[in-house]
């Protein structure tokens, strides 16, 4: 575990993240240059991406490598499917296989925390096991929303679109640690509200139809690019550097500690602003 100085600097070495992505990695270049702003404000690293590792040959992966000087790994999936005999990535039995061989292949670069950043495949037991509780993800949605039931509201894929069409007036993202279930690791930042935008000559109810998918589609797109700039670009990077800080705590029974503070569903970036920002 790192020291911790009285403002919150650590006095070990940066936390060495690795960065998973799949297509555009968006996520993982605000990640990257939010390490430049705090070694610019600090006059050292909090954190440092020192791999980038990408499941798709087609991704930006080796050109944002090329620009930040980082390392870079490539294991297409599709390709390790096909060599397998099957057409798609669907078959979750092959996908511990592919995680045990990720594993040997990024540990040679020693990171302490891997952070998906756009990365499209579901992660499996092998990685689960060798970084538990140190793998980060950001969601489109408030993960502290709940069905009458108990479970998380908005999960998967298609949270903006269901969000929208649930009748939510704003939209959020959260930072979570990644476990076996998807998107139902423990909650870590929830952003500012961005506001549902309907265009007037459309309704709720309207949206809901079939014949209108294309233009459900478009505005679910285009709320998920706003909530980007507005949510994951400002939380993501801010995850990492409070877990880098040791400010951030789990306690493996699903509640996240703040500075010794404990919160059972995500801190809200208004409450860490007004509380905890320093």
């Amino acid at each position: 575990m790192k020291s911790q100085s009285s403002n919150g600097s650590s006095s070990n070495p940066p936390l060495r993240v690795c960065g998973f992505m799949s297509g555009s990695g968006t996520n993982l270049i605000r990640i990257i240059e939010h390490q430049y702003e705090l070694q610019d404000k600090l006059g050292k690293p909090v954190y440092e991406v020192v791999l980038i590792f990408s499941d798709n040959k087609n991704s930006r992966a080796e050109e944002i490598s090329s620009e930040h000087d980082i390392p870079y790994v490539c294991r297409d999936i599709n390709e390790f499917y096909r060599s397998r005999g099957h057409e798609n990535k669907k078959d979750l039995s092959l996908r511990p296989e592919f995680d045990r061989e990720t594993v040997e292949t990024i540990q040679e670069y020693r990171a302490d925390v891997i952070a998906l950043a756009g990365y499209m495949s579901i992660v499996t037991e092998p990685l689960l096991n060798a970084y538990p509780g140190r793998i980060f993800n950001v969601h489109p949605a408030d993960l502290s929303i709940k069905t009458e039931d108990g479970k998380r509201k908005f999960t998967g894929l298609h949270a903006v679109r269901d969000a929208i069409l649930a009748g939510n007036r704003e939209l959020r993202a959260s930072t979570h640690v990644v476990r076996q279930e998807v998107d139902y690791g423990e909650v870590i930042l929830i952003s500012k509200p961005i506001s549902v935008e309907i265009p007037s000559e459309l309704t709720l109810e309207e949206l809901k139809r079939p014949e209108y998918a294309k233009h459900l589609s478009q505005l679910a797109e285009m709320h998920q690019d706003r909530l980007k700039n507005a949510g994951d670009w400002v939380i993501y990077p801010k995850t990492l550097e409070l877990f880098a800080r040791d400010r951030i705590r789990l306690d493996g029974r699903g509640n996240v500690f703040l500075d010794g503070r404990r919160f059972e569903n995500g801190i809200r970036w208004e409450v860490f602003e007004r509380e905890f920002d320093a």
